[in-house]
């Protein structure tokens, strides 16, 4: 017997078993190889889902899919061909149009997306999320309501859409050869460990927090089958910042360490590595990308 199998033989009992490496004396740039892997990214037409999207298929993903909500139909099959003839092989990239408040509409996307990208999905980002800045004495219910459905409700129905598929998958395969395990990485914010200044965002901030929480939960429920992390970045250079008053950007300047806010291409590395082997004994975490931001 193990000496896990002996300290915890609950683990044992119901098989509640991280997936092992499957070669950690590998030269390490093997680690993080994704070659032969499909994923799912919602939101992943614009920002930090777009670049996620291409930091995957950079990595050696064969298909990768991508949701919208808001871009259109035709924009979003652009920017899915784009990304699919930028990289050597053109991969498989499927736009597909999903509202992340719908479960059924979730559920419907992630299961068609396996279908469509070979009969697996083994990894799933859960990107979609909304923000914005009202103060909470004025919170108007519907928009309070809007905020945890997309960033909380959104994140939650398509954790637990891609743990079906993925559960599947494992239970299809070899249970001890830790194939079909998939990894499921959701994108949070520095708002879910600080309040930001100037701007009031409780609502924003509360959801954060919310999925942060969510993933430590998902990842100790679901060990056999998947990883669940997060990643957490701090100001970073997309649409949802330019539209903020120029002083509300100078003050953030002046809080940053680093200086100066984050592309979002410099975010893809961290999660090509919470998709691979290379992070095979993480689960649970959240990873804060922030230049120094929540230092201080």
């Amino acid at each position: 017997m193990s000496l896990q199998g002996f300290l915890f033989p609950e683990a044992r009992q119901f098989n509640m078993v991280l997936s092992t490496h499957p070669n950690p004396s590998a030269p390490v740039l093997t680690h993080f190889s994704l070659a032969g892997k499909t994923a799912l990214v919602t939101g992943g037409t614009r920002g930090i889902g777009l670049e996620v999207a291409r930091g995957l298929v950079e990595a050696g993903c064969s298909g990768v899919a991508i949701t919208y909500a808001n871009t259109d139909s035709i924009e979003a099959d652009r920017i899915a061909l784009s990304i699919s003839e930028s990289i050597a092989g053109t991969p498989k990239i499927i736009a597909y149009k999903c509202n992340v408040k719908s479960k059924e509409a979730v559920v419907e996307t992630v299961e068609r997306a396996a279908r469509e990208l070979g009969g697996k999905l083994d990894i799933v980002v859960a990107n979609a999320g909304i923000a914005d800045h009202i103060a909470a004495i004025d919170y108007p219910e519907d928009k309070f309501r809007e905020m945890i459905d997309v960033n909380f409700h959104g994140v939650f129905w398509t954790a637990q859409a891609a743990a079906k598929v993925m559960e599947s998958q494992w239970k299809a395969a070899d249970a001890k050869s830790g194939e079909g395990r998939g990894s499921i990485i959701i994108t949070a914010s520095v708002s879910a460990i600080l309040v930001n200044i100037p701007q009031r965002q409780a609502a924003y901030n509360a959801s954060k927090a919310a999925v942060v929480h969510l993933a430590k939960s998902l990842a100790v429920e679901w060990t056999e089958f998947a990883r669940v992390n997060c990643v957490s970045p701090g100001f970073i250079a997309t649409d949802m910042l330019s539209v903020h008053p120029e002083q509300w950007r100078k003050q953030w300047f002046q809080m940053i360490p680093g200086g100066r806010l984050c592309e979002a291409a410099e975010l893809k590395g961290s999660y090509v590595f919470l998709a691979s082997d290379a992070s095979s004994y993480m689960t649970g975490s959240n990873m804060v990308i922030d230049g120094g931001y929540t230092l201080p």
